[in-house]
């Protein structure tokens, strides 16, 4: 009884100073993020008039379910629609402000963990609080402003395959590019496959709860999905962060998104809030007094670096130099990402003690300049813009229209243009067939006991684990041979020529159109047998299988079409959805 009445003792104080701030900020026209996280200081161990918190850990638990609904919330606005729309312009500015905060985090000097690690935190903009400023500010409709959300849903995933290299590394101590290769494989794997089958399943399942029209079975609802694919997705040893991200992307698909949006705003924000105090908790001030002149000098490295390599980055994919500007200014700080990342460094007890401190002063000082580097900007570009001297003016002005005459021009299409679909829909099925045989492979011990009742013999055990996983994977083969038939078809119009191949231009497009898919599948078939190697049966019953399979494939190819087409109507139908006003 006195623990839990010590639970809503600390909690009653970090929810009535968290009010007190949010007013208070409010009238003085700040981030309330900055108010939690100084309330966390007030009432922290390292202030000891005011040590009003008993039960440091279970607030540190709630602090973890902010982290969940703050990254559900980022999922939410992520949305796959966003994403295919995401220019190349997007694409090469976050991934030039990345390298180069990474570079200048590594390139500080301390332990190359440290290091590492600050490189990250550096590198990802604060979504919270550009949204916040930009609606301030009355500018979230301009045209720059999509492009900083562009920019943003990039920085999401390759934050998100941060989190995952920097647990890797911070576990085996080392990191080696095959290393890297195999993790981030993997994680895209597991991410095109969650999205697609969660896609295709989870509004469907929303659409169905929304016809009751309770709002309670809805959030209820919601909420279940949420905790139910964290839990997966932590015991497939990826961050918590990671799921709820996933889940909010998938959901951001449904049609009932603004409604999802309207339930879950509450308890987003008063558990983010909870977290964000538990930064403050944290923060010991003295260190941030010891590490002040650090902690100045990259404040301006994080503000000069990201305007300098975001606005370049936009500059050069063929913006003009103010939209240029305004997006580099716009995205030059650090939020609620960098603030995961750190704590992870802490968790993992791989970073030093300094570093957290750091990164949250970093995170409130560039705060504090967003809303005033955003005013600046136009003034800013048009004064650099008449100290310029006319040679450099005249060079870029050239640059931009050379550029934009590229981008406009409307000739023959590409190969790659042409072709670009049909590969996209060959990885897609691809990462099907092998998430299936992974899955198949990693229930092998459980599913070898249950068949050990019937089937003593382990290679008869085999047999049939991986004859379930290729009948399983049979419409997703059958989707693969079909692509790279339609793709070998294209190649052999495209490339071969009457006027230089002559009289043996149909042969040769006869070859190619029935080789490279044949060539194709015994590719697939050497990937899926490395990827199953535990379930793989001896080669002369696996020679029976594949003879049965071959046959069985007669029987059902046209089901396995059809299978295929109904899931792409509809994957196409939920796309097309809007969500509903």
């Amino acid at each position: 009884m006195h623990h839990g009445i010590g639970f809503i003792q600390d909690l009653a104080v970090v929810m009535a100073l968290a009010g007190v701030v949010t007013v208070l900020f409010h009238r003085l026209k700040q981030p309330v993020v900055l108010g939690y996280i100084a309330a966390g200081v007030i009432i922290g161990p390292y202030t000891p008039p005011f040590q009003l918190i008993h039960d440091e850990q279970t607030i540190q638990t709630l602090g973890e379910l902010g982290v969940v609904f703050l990254m559900f919330s980022l999922g939410l606005e992520f949305s796959l629609r966003k994403l295919f729309r995401v220019g190349a312009t997007a694409i090469v500015a976050a991934l030039s402000e990345i390298v180069l905060m990474l570079w200048i985090g590594y390139a500080i000097g301390w332990s190359p963990m440290d290091s590492l690690f600050l490189g990250a935190i550096l590198a990802i903009s604060s979504t919270t609080i550009i949204v916040k400023a930009l609606s301030d500010l009355g500018l979230k409709r301009e045209s720059f402003a999509q492009l900083v959300f562009g920019i943003l849903i990039v920085e999401d995933i390759l934050g998100i395959a941060m989190l995952v290299l920097l647990t890797g590394i911070a576990q085996t101590g080392q990191l080696s590019a095959g290393l890297a290769a195999i993790t981030l494989g993997k994680l895209l794997l597991f991410m095109t496959v969650s999205l697609l089958i969660g896609v295709l399943l989870v509004p469907r399942a929303l659409n169905y709860v929304a016809r009751t029209g309770s709002d309670e079975m809805m959030l209820v609802s919601v909420l279940g999905f949420c905790f139910g694919f964290c839990l997966l997705v932590v015991k497939l040893d990826y961050s918590i962060a990671l799921g709820a991200f996933l889940i909010g992307a998938i959901m951001a698909e449904s049609r009932h998104l603004h409604r999802i949006e309207h339930l879950i705003a509450p308890l987003r924000d008063a558990f983010s809030a909870i977290f964000f105090v538990t930064i403050g908790l944290m923060l010991n001030p003295a260190v941030m007094l010891d590490y002040a002149w650090p902690i100045a000098v990259i404040t301006l490295a994080v503000i000069v670096g990201k305007i300098v390599s975001c606005g370049l980055g936009t500059f050069l994919s063929g913006q003009d130099a103010r939209t240029s500007m305004r997006v580099g200014m716009t995205v030059s700080q650090i939020g609620e990402f960098s603030f995961i990342i750190a704590t992870l460094g802490l968790t993992l007890k791989v970073t030093s003690g300094f570093l957290y401190p750091l990164a949250v002063a970093v995170s409130a000082l560039t705060t504090l300049t967003t809303p005033y580097l955003i005013r600046v900007a136009d003034p800013l570009t048009r004064r650099i813009a008449r100290a310029m001297p006319d040679t450099f003016s005249n060079a870029f002005g050239m640059y931009g229209q050379w550029l934009r005459s590229l981008i406009t021009a409307r000739g023959e299409p590409t190969l790659f243009s042409l072709t670009r679909r049909i590969v996209v829909q060959i990885a897609v099925n691809l990462a099907l067939v092998a998430a299936i045989f992974i899955a198949v492979s990693y229930s092998a011990p459980h599913s070898g006991r249950l068949l050990a009742h019937w089937l003593a013999d382990e290679p008869l055990q085999r047999v049939v684990q991986w004859s379930v996983a290729l009948f399983v994977s049979l419409p997703f083969l059958v989707a693969v041979y079909r692509k790279t038939k339609s793709l070998a078809l294209l190649l052999a119009e495209v490339g071969v020529q009457p006027s230089i191949a002559r009289r043996f231009t149909r042969g040769l497009r006869h070859a190619i159109a029935e080789l490279v898919p044949i060539v194709s599948m015994i590719g697939v078939f050497l990937l899926v047998a490395a990827l199953s190697g535990s379930i793989l049966p001896p080669t002369g019953l696996l020679v029976a299988v594949l003879g049965c399979a071959a046959l069985l494939l007669a029987l059902v190819w046209r089901w396995c079409v059809k299978i295929h087409a109904s899931m792409q109507i509809a994957l196409r139908e939920t796309f097309e959805e809007h969500p509903e006003p």
